[in-house]
């Protein structure tokens, strides 16, 4: 990622049970947006929650939830995530999506050459 040009933030809330395919729809992004060259992506899962539905999805003991809330996040540069984001709406079909911009200040390891 080219960290002089200006970037956005993508973000993804849906359900840890959605599926794609048969598969995770959080893993399938993940793997979609690698293949696609994104810069990276955190996947996180939430300990409680609720949405549009406003069920609550919890962690708690008493309470356990096998859909947890899951927030994927993307870093990049304006023209990769316009680029993710067709895919992005072909793949998910519930849940929150949104872009903001956003200023990097550092990615990657600082590499002393003494």
């Amino acid at each position: 990622m080219d960290i002089n040009k200006k970037c956005k933030l993508l973000k993804i809330y849906l359900s840890e049970d959605t599926k794609y395919k048969g598969h995770n729809l959080y893993h399938a992004l993940v793997l979609k947006l690698k293949e696609i060259g994104m810069a990276g992506v955190t996947v996180t899962r939430g300990i409680e929650g609720y949405g549009e539905g406003r069920y609550l999805h919890t962690a708690r003991v008493m309470d356990l939830s096998l859909s947890l809330p899951i927030i994927i996040e993307v870093v990049d540069n304006v023209e990769n995530i316009e680029k993710a984001l067709p895919i992005i709406k072909e793949m998910v079909n519930e849940g929150l999506v949104f872009t903001t911009d956003v200023e990097v200040l550092k990615y990657g390891k600082n590499i002393n050459k003494d």
